[in-house]
């Protein structure tokens, strides 16, 4: 999960976002179209090859949608145009370096292990748990960030852009206080692969952080190959100076795109999270809530959570019809529930190694235990939600995902307080 690229956070904030007369104006001073885009992006870098794959229609669509429902505020368009810009500045640099160092597009990357699962569900608790494994190279938040030139591991805690990725999300957690207790970021921690597919502007990211459901509609219709293989592109680029033995990288939106992924990635082995799904919901659509609200002039929670729930039962449809439908071999799956993650890490640990054949040493392992120790639940402020507050019933959620939770042997409660705590 990521929270927008926010160069001008120290200025926004001095001016407030809550400004009328901002916000009057703030369609005519902040520009949001592609051709400006592009112009701007261009003019800051000098540069003008944006490479491969094609990516013009996704962001025309995007833009569209952001223009025409998504209702940002002042701070919200420039909000938009910098992260939007800054994925330009980082193509266009990325296909730099790839004609200065033509040996970038022969990096191999094998065996990757790839977390996914309904969000909410403890990938990120996992995804930082194996990170712990020195040979899991994991793509950091600041090198998704900036990605040129690609990092090396003589300067990986020095390069000063840890720094400025720091400072951005300094800004950004005074803006949004809430974020905090419902995702862990840091410069240096893992990151997702959401910035990366972004770059595609073929990403589920978008509609987290905006309400732009034309977009949402259109991207749910699409083939996603070429968001993987600008994904794989990134990895090359990250790893050319500071490789790893294999790849870890996690992302809910895996789930509903395991047909691209692994077509992109033959050799990937992938974790599937589960977790009741009434809790998952809940959670997700008030992450969705408390990142819209940073952005936009006004969010319906009624609209908000009906959203969620019909994106989270199409993700689970779409990634079990892939399984069913063999877009890879069944021990190339390992599931895990998230109450084995609360209740036994290390062992759920355990079982993945040795169902993927991975080696697992004593100081691995005394590693993990020390991160689990360090790393506690709720670490931030419990993260409270509940479904009524989005307008859902837990009985007719419940049905929703019947199949599902029958199928996974996951349990749902028909949860009936007005709060829940995960």
């Amino acid at each position: 999960m990521k929270p927008p690229t926010l160069d001008l956070l120290p200025w926004l904030g001095s001016v407030g976002r809550g400004s009328s007369l901002l916000e009057g104006t703030g369609r005519h001073l902040i520009r949001l179209d592609v051709r400006s885009l592009l112009s701007l992006a261009r003019r800051r870098t000098g540069l003008h090859d944006f490479g491969e794959p094609p990516f013009l229609e996704p962001l025309g669509r995007l833009v569209a949608s952001l223009e025409g429902e998504a209702r940002l505020s002042f701070f919200g368009r420039v909000a938009a145009r910098e992260d939007l810009v800054t994925m330009l500045m980082n193509r266009l640099k990325i296909e730099r370096d790839r004609r200065r160092h033509p040996d970038i597009a022969a990096e191999e990357i094998r065996r990757p292990l790839f977390i996914t699962g309904l969000p909410r569900s403890g990938s990120t608790f996992l995804h930082g748990l194996l990170a712990q494994d020195p040979a899991n190279r994991v793509p950091l938040h600041w090198e998704v960030r900036e990605p040129s030139p690609p990092p090396q591991w003589a300067t990986h805690e020095t390069d000063p852009r840890i720094e400025r990725a720091a400072r951005k999300l300094s800004w950004f957690l005074r803006l949004a206080p809430e974020f905090r207790k419902i995702h862990r970021v840091g410069a240096r921690l893992p990151e997702e692969c959401l910035i990366m597919l972004s770059h595609s502007f073929l990403s589920y990211q978008f509609s987290t952080s905006w309400f732009i459901p034309s977009y949402q509609a259109w991207l749910e219709q699409q083939e996603l190959s070429p968001a993987y293989r600008y994904h794989r592109r990134f990895l090359q680029h990250l790893q050319r100076h500071s490789p790893g033995e294999r790849w870890l990288l996690k992302a809910p939106a895996h789930l509903p795109a395991l047909r691209a992924l692994f077509k992109t990635y033959p050799d990937a082995n992938v974790i599937v999270t589960h977790r009741d799904p009434l809790h998952v919901v809940a959670s997700t659509a008030s992450l969705h809530a408390v990142l819209r609200r940073t952005f936009s002039t006004f969010v319906d929670p009624l609209r908000v959570g009906p959203e969620v729930t019909r994106m989270l039962a199409e993700d689970i449809r779409r990634g079990f019809e892939a399984r069913a439908n063999g877009c890879a071999l069944p021990e190339r799956f390992a599931d895990v529930w998230y109450t084995e993650m609360l209740n036994n890490p290390l062992e759920v640990v355990r079982r993945v190694y040795r169902h993927f054949a991975l080696p697992l040493s004593a100081e691995v392992v005394e590693r993990m235990q020390r991160y689990v120790a360090t790393n506690p639940k709720d670490k931030e402020g419990p993260h409270v939600y509940s479904l009524e507050e989005f307008g859902l019933h837990p009985e007719v959620e419940a049905e929703r995902f019947r199949s599902y939770s029958e199928r996974l042997g996951v349990a749902t409660g028909l949860v009936t307080a007005t709060r829940l705590v995960p």
